[in-house]
């Protein structure tokens, strides 16, 4: 335990856990809002009524801005705006096992030998839920290639389901509980612990070769 705690940085950064889940907020937003100009509003460009002998205050259109149903006075024009952040790859990873040694902590992630399911029933996913003690949200950290937990588990409301070699803090913090077979963790903390941006051995064969 005590080592895992060191390989998950050993505290908690709640800065660099802030940081990072901003970062995956803002590159989730679209940038596709638009609004229109009182040249894009629908509508007669006729004036409503004379300029002079009405009393009231001189009005051109009724796509003018000030007015229900005109146009915005400055309209959002732009194609795609761009909200996404960049982080250094290694602030990244630090911020994941930063949140996962959080839930650890806090004793908010199930751990399980084998997350398999005979069939894909959704019965039976929700018996492992209870197993655990789950009552509330849930994420479910599961390989891609297991299908039946996949299958039982996607109808389940309070449950989500995530790539367990994708897991993120955004991920993790959005949830209360986490679920994750031990195989899948030991892969994730291996892939999370490197400091090349895919993860990979980037070592020659040389240098393997002088390390062994």
């Amino acid at each position: 335990m005590e080592g895992l705690l060191e390989l998950l940085g050993g505290e908690v950064n709640p800065a660099l856990i802030k940081q990072a889940y901003g970062r995956y907020h803002a590159n989730r937003r679209q940038g596709s809002a638009r609004t229109k100009s009182r040249g894009m509003v629908e509508g007669s460009t006729r004036k409503l009524y004379r300029q002079k002998g009405t009393g009231n205050a001189r009005a051109g259109s009724a796509r003018a801005n000030i007015r229900r149903g005109g146009g915005r006075a400055f309209a959002k024009q732009k194609p795609r705006e761009d909200y996404r952040l960049d982080m250094p790859v290694k602030m990244r990873r630090k911020a994941n096992r930063n949140a996962l040694l959080a839930k650890l902590i806090d004793n908010e992630i199930k751990v399980i030998d084998d997350l398999s399911m005979a069939a894909p029933k959704t019965k039976e996913f929700l018996a492992i839920l209870d197993a655990c003690g789950v009552d509330h949200r849930c994420l479910v950290a599961v390989a891609h290639d297991n299908f039946n937990v996949r299958m039982g588990a996607r109808n389940v409301e309070q449950c989500t389901l995530c790539d367990a070699g994708q897991l993120t803090c955004f991920e993790m913090l959005n949830h209360r509980y986490m679920i994750i077979s031990k195989a899948d963790l030991e892969a994730w903390l291996k892939a999370s612990a490197g400091t090349a941006k895919g993860g990979k051995d980037r070592t020659s064969s040389k240098q393997r070769e002088e390390a062994a």
